[in-house]
């Protein structure tokens, strides 16, 4: 079920959004198949190999929901100018309210809008507000409820004993040095690096396009990958932080734990 919602996740603008190539159609088919394969053969497994938080839940739910609200709303958003109806209408008047909120200077959402190539028509920068704006909001929303999740309903502790391994397999916690420490500092990395990317990777799309081909953001389909792709990312990384940090905590918590025990021991 986790591979096939995942294949559904990817192919969700091809199936909604109308008009592409036949080609466009095969590579969106071809990368929803390796996907959900990809996700099947890690959940079917006792030994992991990349995906982080695998026996950790809700984090890799919280990112499938953010991730599928993004393709999701942006696609409807999108349909909204081929296919219009009361409830594509709906959706894409917030996500407009949206837009025109999240647009101040030097906010992330402008950043998406100076991407755009000189000479975009009006329609395209709207279209653009209104993805980024729509992101960006279910991003932070995200990051807010896995907070929650850690601070008020203490996560992991309710899910039983932490196993790094499977949990983090791209963490090695014997490569020297103190495991706490390093928790902590690759959280605290994942936690800045995950909040400058949205400033970051539209600098670096303009100086792409400036040097390559330009992205062809008018269209529909890639600039609902692109700004999922900006929104997604980022809050990928911040929950990483997030929770390596909480995991670091757990484990001073245990030490101090058994060192107090031990002490009564002697004690005594």
């Amino acid at each position: 079920m986790r591979g096939i919602l995942v294949a559904l996740l990817v192919a969700t603008p091809s199936l909604l959004l109308p008009g592409f190539t036949t080609d466009a159609t095969e590579m969106i088919a071809l990368l929803a198949i390796l996907a959900g394969g990809l996700t099947f053969a890690e959940y079917n497994t006792d030994y992991p190999s990349f995906i982080e938080f695998r026996d950790a839940p809700p984090v890799n739910r919280l990112r499938f929901i953010a991730l599928f609200l993004i393709f999701f709303l942006l696609t409807v958003i999108a349909k909204h100018a081929y296919e219009p109806t009361h409830l594509t209408g709906l959706i894409a008047g917030f996500g407009g309210l949206i837009g025109y909120l999240t647009d101040f200077p030097y906010s992330p959402v402008r950043l998406m809008i100076l991407v755009l190539p000189d000479g975009s028509t009006p329609f395209t920068i709207d279209s653009m507000r209104i993805a980024a704006g729509m992101a960006y909001v279910i991003a932070s929303l995200t990051v807010l409820s896995f907070l929650f999740i850690v601070r008020v309903l203490n996560w992991p502790a309710g899910n039983g004993a932490f196993n790094v391994w499977i949990n983090l397999p791209l963490f090695d916690p014997t490569k020297g040095g103190d495991v706490v420490m390093r928790l902590k500092r690759d959280g605290r990395v994942n936690m800045i690096v995950g909040f400058l990317l949205p400033f970051i990777i539209p600098a670096l799309l303009k100086l792409a396009s400036d040097f390559l081909n330009p992205i062809p953001l008018q269209d529909p389909q890639t600039r609902i990958w692109v700004v999922a792709a900006w929104a997604f990312l980022p809050t990928s990384m911040i929950m990483r932080g997030i929770a390596m940090t909480r995991i670091a905590q757990l484990i001073e918590e245990k030490r101090r734990r058994v060192y107090a025990n031990s002490e009564a021991a002697q004690t005594a």
